[in-house]
């Protein structure tokens, strides 16, 4: 039980120094436009337009994405890992808790 109750106290510890976060993934999108005569729509050798970065998640329901601005996407990914090493010691906690409170029934339950 002690070892349980210290890995516990450890993802806490990591959880507290977990900086901004955001759900998602980043993707990369190239267009095409509604002019006719742009570059995108030649025949032979289109030239879409982009890169354009998007994130994209599924937040109570809702999948919502947004449109990143070049220079922010290496700060979002960061924010995307972030998010899922949160999503992992927070599954981390979950399981160490569950399988304390089971010997703690145990205990109980032996008096």
């Amino acid at each position: 039980m002690k070892r349980l109750q210290e890995k516990i106290e450890r993802i806490k510890t990591q959880l507290a120094a977990i900086d901004d976060m955001t759900p998602g993934s980043i993707s990369k999108q190239y267009n095409v436009c509604g002019s006719p005569t742009c570059r995108c729509k030649d025949p032979v050798r289109p030239v879409k337009h982009g890169p354009y970065y998007q994130l994209s998640y599924t937040r109570k329901g809702r999948s919502t994405s947004r449109f990143v601005k070049k220079e922010d996407v290496a700060l979002v990914r960061r924010q995307v890992k972030n998010y899922a090493r949160f999503r992992k010691l927070v599954e981390s906690w979950v399981d160490a808790a569950m399988e304390l409170a089971a010997l703690n029934l145990k205990a109980r339950r032996q008096g």
